[in-house]
């Protein structure tokens, strides 16, 4: 427990200063969008119910998504950008969350804005008006100091939406007090959320509570009130902007996936470089296409993927093929369409695979996926978040006729618990995955061979294909890692107690190669 504080308290500051900097901005940017666009809605009533609308409507779209779907917005714009100007920009990471979450801050901003003005007693406007007073003088000394108050209150739910939300940047890259949580949820790092939510409400308290003195100081007239919140706002901003230890080589950008195992990759490849004398930073809790497209383009320097991954999602093929195959097609497929390379196979396989607890497997007589289809018509079954949308559950349900009573969707961490606890009855488990043995599950045989081959694979970057140092330090790794050695080291992170970090996982399993 005591790693796990020493390493939540080293990555604070890189978090929180990553996490304030890109709600500021977000914040910033929705203010200048969202303030022309309230003048307008208050002048104009057909502009008004478009903006509202506009605003509702993003409102109502989930955070996460409205992130997620930015990326593949931005890789065409990108592409775009290269073909007409030679000049792409980078589509991971800080551009998508700012997009995401400046829409995001939008509509109390515009709401409370349009409404503190609309809303204004009739008499005092026909009194401005009566003074002579032009539409310009009427909204400066008038309609926006009477609705200052409630326009501040907007701005203060807009910046708590924001810090909020950003915690949800880190699948598209973004690092973040997010990047806690995520990890954490994975790995059952409870310290490691509990970090993350508290630093993430307590900054959002604090930003309030400035904003309330601003307001104060607005409806009050109190001119140090203003200037005070104000000062002590930026100056937080400017600190979190400033660059930390950035000294030395350039670093090499390791990417990883939102679950235990990559964690522990990841760090085991950073500590190999770092031990060689090169600085690393890690983009990690990425969906699987946005890690490769990242890598693609470059955005990304090295990460461990997985054979049948790339073999259904990137190449977009169906059919099952033997291991030779797929490893001799992919790497060709990887090198013509993309550049990438595939420096090799760390020596293991993380496949996916139907498992069940070993004494309701017995009680059912079930050992294989042909005993399975017989009964799975009152069994639940249970899959990661991604398992059902993928090529494999259609192929194995087509080749042995599963139909089940119910099928969940889980975080993969829960998902495990959803099949020890008996809440479902079969999960798509992960044949390296450590808590196979710690539960004691059974993995059912797939006599059709209906699943692909997944074997741990390192990809290069295109601009590192020729890299001879990288290759040098990685390529020890290669074929050097067994599944009972990965699944050790996975389970050491993921069991309930006597757990480690999965920093001093890696170098448990850098030990034992």
């Amino acid at each position: 427990m005591s790693d796990a504080w020493t390493v939540a308290w080293r990555l604070l500051p890189d978090y929180l200063g990553e996490h304030i900097v890109l709600s500021a901005a977000a914040l910033a940017l929705g203010l200048a969008i969202s303030l022309p666009l309230t003048l307008l809605a208050v002048r104009c009533e057909r502009v008004r119910w478009l903006v509202l609308a506009f605003a509702s409507v993003v409102q109502t779209i989930p955070s996460l998504a409205l992130l997620a779907l930015f990326y593949p917005l931005l890789l065409i714009l990108s592409a775009l950008s290269q073909r007409l100007f030679g000049q792409g920009f980078a589509a991971l990471g800080f551009l998508p969350s700012l997009l995401a979450l400046t829409l995001y801050s939008m509509l109390p901003i515009i709401r409370n804005g349009v409404a503190g003005i609309v809303n204004l007693p009739a008499p005092i406007i026909d009194a401005a008006r009566g003074v002579g007073m032009t539409d310009w003088q009427l909204l400066w000394r008038v309609e926006l100091p009477l609705a200052a108050p409630m326009l501040m209150a907007g701005i203060r739910t807009a910046a708590v939406w924001v810090i909020g939300a950003a915690t949800l940047s880190t699948p598209v890259g973004q690092t973040s007090l997010g990047n806690y949580i995520f990890a954490g949820l994975q790995v059952q790092n409870w310290v490691s959320v509990l970090v993350g939510c508290v630093a993430a409400a307590g900054l959002a308290l604090i930003v309030d509570q400035l904003l309330a003195l601003i307001e104060a100081g607005t409806a009050q007239r109190s001119g140090w009130r203003i200037v005070v919140g104000t000062t002590i706002l930026l100056a937080g901003v400017a600190l979190a902007a400033l660059p930390r230890d950035r000294t030395g080589p350039a670093a090499y950008v390791i990417g990883a996936k939102n679950f235990s195992e990559q964690y522990i990759l990841a760090d085991l490849l950073a500590q190999r470089l770092e031990r060689a004398g090169f600085k690393t930073a890690q983009r990690t809790g990425l969906g699987s296409m946005i890690a490769f497209q990242a890598l693609a383009r470059n955005e990304l320097d090295v990460y461990v993927d997985y054979s049948g991954t790339l073999w259904a999602n990137a190449m977009r093929r169906t059919d099952p093929a033997p291991r030779d195959v797929v490893l001799r097609e992919m790497t060709d497929w990887l090198r013509t369409e993309h550049g990438i390379t595939l420096l090799g196979s760390l020596g293991f396989e993380n496949a996916y695979a139907l498992a069940m607890r070993r004494e309701r497997a017995r009680e059912l007589g079930i050992n294989n996926l042909d005993d399975l289809a017989r009964v799975a018509p009152r069994l639940r079954m249970g899959g990661d978040l991604e398992f059902f949308d993928r090529p494999e559950w259609a192929s194995v349900k087509n080749a042995y006729g599963l139909s089940f009573a119910l099928e969940r969707q889980f975080q993969p961490t829960f998902m495990y618990r959803a099949v020890s606890s008996g809440e479902v009855d079969v999960i798509s488990a992960f044949s390296s995955d450590g808590r196979i043995l710690a539960d004691d599950l059974v993995v059912l045989d797939d006599p059709r061979q209906a699943l692909l081959p997944y074997d741990a694979i390192v990809l290069l970057a295109p601009r590192r294909a020729t890299d001879a140092v990288l290759r040098q330090v990685i390529e020890p790794l290669i074929g050097a890692i067994s599944i009972e050695t990965m699944r050790e080291a996975n389970l050491s992170v993921d069991r309930d107690s006597d757990k480690v970090t999965t920093d001093a996982a890696a170098r448990w399993l850098s030990e034992r190669l």
